[in-house]
């Protein structure tokens, strides 16, 4: 079986192709990757500091067909057994890109449709690289999503153990990193100033860790008022801002807090195995610290490698291969996208 996913949540056009293998006798069945294309918009929203979905939907709408032509070609196949497509959560212009033209392709080549929920997908990417997934504790951290998540069966919805109650980590780091004059995206641009600093340079706050916080959720709100607050004084005293400091000091913060609430997680449900999802977790700090206390706790930790960690078509065919091997029926065409989706939805 061949599976086409098509994302366009947020300001990536992706188009990936997988073959599903089924289960032979003690071997599980599983995705293998056949093609991974993707048309990224972020310089167009690099002068704007942050995702313009005006301008996200436009790209969209001028790069989803070359995308889907290198993909076919890069696979080598005419047409899928089946398309998968995102339907949220992400922005609803963005969203009706892809929807649009997974109904299209499915009407016109005779194949059914299943509509997905963008957080499994970077759930289900990771069996590409490290195997079945067994039950497991997922950390999603990206520009839009922070999420705690309780995975038991990929073709199962999956359970929310905590989400973010304002800012998603992702948005933290643009939005530091613009205040630093870093430049768009601030995930890499911290990164990579955060390399010449001291992470204990300063004592910025860890949210929602006190004793009568959700267990579970984030915030970062206040982490990001802290900085904006310190860098004021420094400026304010005349004196230079340690750019590196900062950038470290502060994401040694969100570090610390996404892999203990993590880690946590895990030892609250017995599970064994974290899986690491979505862009913000290519950080290098969010990476070394999950491992340390990882090991230290005796968890398996899996990341898929960056490429895969970032939104792409790849995710929800390996999504959808799983869900369709699960036995699900296929979405109505008058399916319609959800931004605000669930994240307990994974198909519908």
């Amino acid at each position: 079986m061949i599976v086409m996913g098509i994302e366009s949540s947020c300001d990536e056009t992706g188009v990936g192709i997988v073959r599903w293998t089924p289960a032979d006798g003690d071997a599980p069945g599983h995705a293998t990757l056949l093609a991974d294309e993707v048309a990224s918009s972020v310089d167009e929203h690099a002068r704007f500091g942050g995702v313009v979905p005006e301008i996200a939907s436009r790209a969209h709408l001028e790069a989803i067909v070359p995308t889907m032509r290198r993909a076919r070609e890069a696979a080598g196949i005419d047409r899928p057994d089946a398309i998968a497509v995102t339907i949220g959560p992400g922005l609803a212009g963005a969203l009706l890109v892809g929807v649009a033209a997974a109904k299209a392709y499915a009407l016109a080549w005779d194949v059914p449709l299943y509509a997905m929920n963008h957080l499994g997908g970077h759930v289900a990417v990771d069996t590409l690289e490290h195997g079945p997934m067994p039950e497991c504790v997922a950390l999603l951290v990206s520009g839009g999503h922070t999420h705690l998540l309780h995975v038991t069966d990929l073709a199962e919805p999956i359970v929310e153990l905590g989400t973010t109650v304002d800012d998603a980590a992702g948005e933290a780091f643009d939005k530091i990193a613009r205040l630093l004059d870093l430049g768009f995206p601030g995930g890499p641009a911290l990164d990579r100033a955060a390399r010449d600093g001291d992470p204990k340079a300063i004592a910025f706050p860890r949210g929602m860790t006190g004793p009568r916080d959700a267990r579970n959720d984030f915030s970062f709100s206040g982490l990001k008022t802290a900085v904006a607050r310190y860098v004021e004084k420094c400026e304010r005293d005349g004196v230079a801002v340690p750019v590196a400091d900062v950038a470290a000091s502060f994401q040694e913060a969100v570090a610390d807090v996404l892999t203990m609430k993590a880690v946590r997680a895990c030892g609250d449900l017995g599970v064994d195995t974290l899986v690491l999802g979505g862009g913000a977790t290519a950080n290098s700090r969010i990476r070394s610290l999950a491992e340390e206390r990882c090991a230290a706790a005796g968890i398996t930790l899996r990341v898929p490698k960056p490429r895969l960690c970032t939104d792409n078509g790849v995710m929800i065919a390996t999504l959808g291969a799983h869900v369709i091997a699960g036995g699900a029926a296929p979405s109505p065409l008058t399916v319609a996208s959800d931004p605000a989706m669930s994240v307990r939805v994974s198909q519908l």
